[in-house]
């Protein structure tokens, strides 16, 4: 199960740790200073030459809704139920948010999704994302765009939750909420203006491109230092941080750094999106397949996908890349290194693929 998969990922971690030397102790660290940080736990004073801060984010929550009620829930709470719901209201259409729809949908669950913007997952492109609005439509009970929660009145038969919003009922009545709505960072919670380290109002703390913070010593990496919150992201920014520390010369300079939602069908992008290159005004062209017109998705009856190029109108170097459809996850692995190596539409056209 689910506590079983983590417990073998975190002890190989600490089997990893332990074989090359580090000390692991468990405890709410603060700084004290910009050379010591003291736990919580057991009231020690760690001291320290180089720190990096990987303090993460947390779940973001609307202090009106009343999640003292285990009926109303985050997306950790989601992960962890003991009972399918029978109507559940999603709060957030983003990733996590659609995740979840995604699993529940599949045990059970009769799902309404709630979504503030006009779209889905607003960071991708919306042509992108429409396969897997299409084909969810038709799955979940509601899909309520362009639209926000009023109210939320936990009552004995269910949640009472109020909507304002083009289609959307003025209330409705659910079994389960979960409150989808994005993520904090914690640059607030660690004391960080005792080293002197300055947090912007979010609790984002801003880094250079060697994840150097305005405290020389101190680094910073992961979901604390800004969009996307993404777990490889974070990886990629720690080993460079762990380089400098070391002396070598590094820093971050990702030309494209993949999203995936894990939905069914999976959508994700990589590089630019259309909306970057328009607000940028950079003159870019349109590549489009449809997965319609592919003979394995038709195969596997799944020929809803759609995979999407952007490239540069001059050079016609690929500037970006979207793909919905089964495996859309693995499948954009290829064109983010594309993307890094500087490659040209052609340079694509010319490699043979299977």
């Amino acid at each position: 199960n689910k506590d079983d998969i983590v417990s073998k990922l975190t002890s190989g971690i600490k089997a990893l740790a332990k074989a090359r030397g580090v000390q692991i102790i468990t405890g709410y660290g603060r700084f004290v200073s910009n050379t010591q940080i003291k736990i919580d736990a057991t009231d020690e004073v760690i001291e320290f030459e180089q720190a990096i801060i990987a303090a993460g984010s947390r779940v973001t929550k609307i202090p009106a809704f009343p999640f003292d009620d285990p009926r109303v829930m985050d997306s950790t709470d989601a992960l962890d139920l003991e009972h399918v719901p029978k109507r559940l209201l999603i709060i957030g259409g983003g990733i996590i948010g659609l995740e979840m729809a995604t699993v529940y949908e599949a045990l059970g669950s009769e799902i309404t999704v709630v979504e503030l913007s006009d779209q889905l997952i607003a960071a991708a492109d919306k042509d992108i994302v429409n396969p897997l609005f299409k084909r969810i439509k038709k799955q979940y009970a509601n899909i309520f765009l362009s639209t926000e929660v009023t109210s939320m009145d936990a009552q004995e038969e269910g949640i009472q939750v109020g909507f304002k919003g083009k289609g959307a009922p003025e209330f409705d009545s659910f079994d389960k909420v979960l409150v989808s709505i994005g993520r904090t960072p914690n640059g607030k919670l660690i004391d960080c203006e005792k080293a002197g380290v300055n947090v912007d109002d979010w609790g984002f703390i801003k880094v250079d491109k060697q994840m150097k913070t305005n405290v020389t010593n101190i680094y910073a990496i992961g979901d604390i230092v800004g969009q996307p919150m993404l777990a490889h992201k974070g990886v990629h920014e720690a080993k460079v941080a762990a380089e400098v520390i070391c002396g070598h010369k590094s820093g971050f300079d990702a030309l494209a750094i993949p999203s995936v939602a894990y939905t069914d069908p999976e959508v994700a992008w990589t590089g630019k999106t259309e909306k970057d290159l328009k607000a940028e005004g950079i003159e870019y062209e349109v590549g489009k397949f449809p997965w319609a017109a592919s003979g394995r998705s038709l195969s596997i009856g799944r020929s809803e996908g759609v995979s999407k190029a952007l490239f540069d109108k001059h050079t016609h170097r690929l500037l970006g890349m979207g793909i919905c459809g089964t495996n859309a996850g693995e499948l954009i692995a290829e064109p983010t290194l594309a993307i890094e190596m500087g490659c040209d539409m052609s340079d694509i056209a010319l490699t043979i693929h299977a």
